[in-house]
Order: C-alpha cells, then sequence, then structure tokens
C-alpha cells in the first residue's frame, strides 16, 4: 500500500478494499521498526494517530470526506499541534506542549488526514544536513551512513523509506528541496506568502515559507491545496485565490520555455549531476519545451546575502526564548542575568548559537549599513536578476543540490562548506518565489534532484512540468533498499 499515490489510497478507502485504521497501522509497523534506524521522527503519536483514522473511517463510510482522508501523513516538528510536544529539534523546545495547531496543522485535520507524528529537523530549521538536531541526525534511507539534508531531512527520509505517505516542510534558504534531492523525493517551496505562517515557529520571517513533500508532483498538487490559502492570523499571507492545481497537471509542454541559467550549470558543478540533470532537460525538448540559456548574474551574491539576512532575523526571533515564559530553564539560577546566559547558552546548539551572534552583529549600531543595509539592497538585484529571466522564459531549471547527500560527519565542522550546499537554492528564497525539486537519474546509486524555480504564485505551471516529466520516467518511483 505504501508505494501508491494519495489519489489511489483515497481511492481504495473509499472502495472499502482496507480501512484507514489498517493503514494507519501499517505505517506504525513501519516507523516502529525502521525509526530506530533512521531517526527520521522526533515524535510518534500512536494513540491519537489510531483515533483520528477510525474518525476518518467513520466519515469515509458516511459519504462526508474529501480526499486526505484517512491518509497518514507527518508533520515537520516546527509546526504547533496542540497536545502534542513541539521541539523544533531544539533543547530549548523539548518540554513545549503546543497549546494549538499551526493553519497548515489545522487544514490537514479539517481534510481529515492523519497525524502520524513529528518529524527530525535541524535546530530551529538552522542547517543543511539534518545534523544539528538535539535529537541527532537523520540518516539518508538510500544509504544510512550518509545526511537526509536540511532542515526537513526527518520529513524527506520518512516519505522516501516510506514512514508515510506524505508530509510538511518549510524552506528558508533550501530547506524541502534540497533534502528532497538528497532523498529522492519531491519537494514544493511554494511563493512566500502562499501557505500561512501561523503557528509555524520562525527563523527568518521574511524567507520562511512551508510546503509539501511527497513522492510525485501529483501528490505535492493535493497537499498544496489543502495547504494554501489566506489566513489573517498570518498578516504576509497573501490574498490570493487557491488554484486547483490537480486539473493543470496534464497540460502539453509544447511551446514551454525553459530557461538554463548558465551560473548553474558551470564548471564547478559535478560532471555527473551535470549529465543527470542535462538527460531531463533533453526530455522536456521532447515534451515539447523550448530550452533557452540564461543569466542570473548575481548567483554568487545568494550565499552572502542570505547568511547576513536570515541570520540578523533569527537574532531577533529566538529573542523571546529567554527561560522565563516557556521552554528551557536552567537550574538554579543566580539571578535573572545568570537565567538568561544559562538558559539559552543551555538550551541553544551551536549552530543556533552562531547565527544568533552573527545576527546580532549585522544588526548592532555601526555595522548595520554595512551588513543588513547592503544585504537587503542585493537581495532586491538578486530578485531583478529573476523578474529580467521571466520577461523570457516561463520557467527556470538547473540542480537542486551541487552534489548528491555527502558523508554524516563530512562537513560538520566546516560551516562555510556546508551553507555553500544551498548554492543553488536560496536565490527563490531572497526573491520570494516558487521552487521544486524533483528525482532525475541517480548518481552511483545516490538520488539527485532537478530544481524547477517559477514566477510568483505559479505552481501550478511548476507541478504541470514535473508531473509531465514524471508521467515519462521511472526516477520518482525507486525506492531506498534500507525501506523494504
Amino acid at each position: 500500500m505504501r508505494s501508491q499515490s494519495i489519489s489511489a489510497l483515497a481511492q481504495s478507502l473509499r472502495a472499502g478494499e482496507f480501512s484507514s485504521v489498517e493503514l494507519t497501522r501499517e505505517y506504525l509497523d513501519r516507523i516502529a521498526a525502521l525509526n530506530p534506524q533512521l531517526n527520521s521522527y522526533i515524535t510518534v503519536c500512536e494513540e491519537s494517530a489510531l483515533q483520528e483514522a477510525e474518525l476518518a473511517d467513520r466519515r469515509i463510510r458516511g459519504g462526508d470526506a474529501g480526499l486526505l482522508a484517512g491518509i497518514p501523513i507527518a508533520h515537520k516538528d516546527i509546526f504547533c499541534s496542540e497536545g502534542v510536544r513541539t521541539s523544533c529539534g531544539s533543547r530549548m523546545l523539548d518540554n513545549f506542549i503546543a497549546p494549538y495547531d499551526a493553519h497548515v496543522v489545522s487544514r490537514f485535520r479539517e481534510a481529515g488526514a492523519v497525524m502520524l507524528g513529528k518529524t527530525n529537523m535541524d535546530e530551529f530549521a538552522m542547517g543543511s544536513s539534518n545534523e544539528t538536531s538535539y535529537y541527532g541526525a537523520v540518516r539518508n534511507p538510500w544509504h544510512p551512513e550518509r545526511v537526509a539534508g536540511g532542515s526537513s531531512g526527518g520529513s524527506a527520509a520518512a516519505v522516501a523509506a516510506g514512514l508515510c505517505v506524505a508530509a510538511t516542510g518549510t524552506d528558508t534558504g533550501g530547506s524541502i528541496r534540497q533534502p528532497a534531492a538528497f532523498c529522492g523525493i519531491t519537494g514544493l517551496k511554494p511563493t512566500y506568502g502562499r501557505v500561512s505562517r501561523f503557528g509555524m515557529i520562525a527563523f527568518a520571517s521574511s524567507l520562511d515559507q512551508g510546503g509539501p513533500m511527497t513522492r510525485s508532483a501529483e501528490d505535492a498538487a493535493l497537499m498544496l491545496e489543502v495547504m494554501a490559502g489566506f489566513d489573517e492570523r498570518d498578516s504576509t499571507s497573501a490574498e490570493q485565490p487557491v488554484a486547483d492545481y490537480r486539473a493543470a497537471l496534464e497540460q502539453d509542454l509544447k511551446g514551454l520555455r525553459i530557461g538554463v541559467p548558465k551560473e548553474y550549470m558551470d564548471a564547478a558543478l559535478d560532471e555527473e549531476i551535470a549529465a543527470s540533470v542535462q538527460l531531463a532537460l533533453d526530455e522536456y525538448v521532447r515534451l515539447g519545451a523550448e530550452l533557452v540559456e540564461i543569466s542570473l548574474p548575481n548567483t554568487h551574491l545568494a550565499v552572502p546575502t542570505y547568511y547576513v539576512v536570515a541570520p540578523a532575523e533569527c537574532s531577533s526571533n529566538l529573542s523571546r526564548f529567554d527561560g522565563v515564559r516557556y521552554g528551557y530553564r536552567c537550574r538554579e539560577p543566580k539571578d535573572l542575568e545568570d537565567l538568561y546566559k544559562r538558559s539559552r547558552g543551555e538550551g541553544f546548539g551551536q549552530e543556533v548559537k552562531r547565527r544568533i551572534m552573527i545576527g546580532t552583529y549585522a544588526l548592532s549600531a555601526g555595522y548595520y549599513d554595512a551588513y543588513y543595509l547592503k544585504a537587503q539592497k542585493l537581495r532586491h538585484r538578486i530578485s531583478d536578476d529573476f523578474r529580467a529571466a521571466f520577461e523570457k522564459v516561463d520557467l527556470i531549471m538547473g540542480p537542486t543540490a551541487p552534489s548528491t547527500a555527502f558523508g554524516l560527519g563530512e562537513k560538520a565542522d566546516d560551516p562555510v562548506n556546508m551553507y555553500l550546499c544551498d548554492i543553488y537554492t536560496i536565490a527563490a528564497n531572497l526573491a520570494g518565489l516558487p521552487g521544486m525539486s524533483i528525482p532525475v537519474r541517480p548518481v552511483d546509486g545516490m538520488p539527485v534532484g532537478l530544481q524547477l524555480i517559477g514566477n510568483y504564485f505559479d505552481e501550478g505551471r511548476l507541478l504541470n512540468a514535473a508531473h509531465r516529466l514524471q508521467q515519462e520516467s521511472n526516477w520518482h518511483l525507486a525506492t531506498p533498499v534500507t525501506s523494504e
């Protein structure tokens, strides 16, 4: 059952071939068997999941059920879920039980989906390998000695290994797309504002965006229809109607103009990954698309710009975790200053501390203009590059990551090298554009991702292009040996 699409599972549930309780139990059994090895879940909600499955079965029998009713999914542990620990992968929130649902969680509850649990992640979504989690690294189902990618590595590994049908993730600089590429699944970062951030614990508020992580573009379309939409509780939520993303999946690609940035396909890219990406691009040409070489000249500025803007916003957002109101508190503080220092020093991990320090420095008096203000100006230049490109093309494509999944611990002591893992994904966040990663031909047995970037609120075109390629290939159907 686990290899079937959401639509196929929903059809079987309605036909009575099996119940949601039976389906949920199968996934819970797989989690019990494989999660000790992969570490993709922080919290498993066995009792409540079975209760939700029973409710879904009643709704299905009564003919009052949406398409996701009874479908077992998982949420990244950055989304608040009422009555369930929401840790954000940090010791700071290890004891935090969310008193309410995030908008995304409530939308899936209303749709009848079953929440299996909360997936592992880099601490406060800061990382590219899922090694900064307080709960330990997530292992890649394709090769357990390699990383799953970050920060949504737990969701990516769970989907790839068949520990849920689909999962939610968040993307601040590539944190849906990069782990999707490393684990061989489909991951979509919508346009900034397309999915409400209410109840999603903030890292960098002008960059964070929630999105679906699935086996296929068809499943991603279903998930996005549930997740997307205006939310008055989020001041950055876009008042845009939610499209029928499934209706656009089968559209012909004839005449589609695909921009291929020369900065993405240069000598710095691994030759085998470049060949896999080119193979996919050639398939698009066979489907009627046209390849157009374009330039995004400020690509090389994306990483340094991001690592000023994101830490600056992180230092502001994480100032609330002070040991006073909720979260981790040190033992027997001597005074208020000691409470602050030790609670934050003991509650946060090294990467979070590093980014708080960088961000605080960039925002400090005397350095604001030199760093933060300059980074915001560069951000506009990067956005302008995309605006100019989309006057010539409909979509932009290239590699998702410069390499396949690297070894656990390989880059842990070299943060700059780690940051460069997101060199192709960060620019879309800085510009607020939708981006997507889909599997293409693997290299040495490890997954490779093709990145698709669309214009604002053009998720339908992204999903259409991804779906048509997946109809013509079987790269997205491959499953890792460790999931068997």
